[in-house]
């Protein structure tokens, strides 16, 4: 048995990391947990990270479903916006063109339901948030 959401996050990254538009832009820089030394962002810039997740059960007779909010996070430190919204787009497109593949759990839908952007508290990176949510039967 396999956790729904470690399964979607696998596929995810996988979908992220083998696009080539995206890949140009942040030659494959998706993290889980970003690198740091001495408490500072080590990684080079931008790259994409994953941000909270949220996981409500959604049962029904005979099954057993999740909703998974995902949250994934664009960090640029190129000057305002463009860049970061330019990769903002990659990653929805990527992970909306088709549908993404679970190979244990099955993927009921998969739908991006808001993007922000804003400047990080350092006044010169600049933070893209996407909101996906995921609905999963788990196997």
């Amino acid at each position: 048995m396999t956790s729904p959401t470690y399964e979607l996050q696998g596929a995810i990254v996988q979908r992220l990391k083998n696009d080539p538009a995206l890949s140009a832009m942040i030659g494959g820089r998706v993290y889980d947990d970003i690198p740091r030394s001495n408490g500072q962002v080590s990684a080079t810039f931008p790259f994409v990270s994953f941000g909270p997740v949220d996981e409500t059960s959604d049962d029904a007779t005979c099954i057993t479903g999740f909703e998974i909010s995902i949250q994934l996070d664009v960090w640029s430190r190129a000057q305002g916006f463009p860049e970061c919204r330019q990769i903002i787009d990659l990653v929805r497109r990527a992970l909306l063109k088709e549908e993404l593949e679970l190979t244990v759990n099955s993927l009921v839908d998969f739908t991006h339901r808001q993007t922000m952007t804003l400047r990080d508290p350092d006044g010169i990176t600049s933070h893209g948030v996407l909101n996906f949510v995921a609905l999963v039967e788990q196997a």
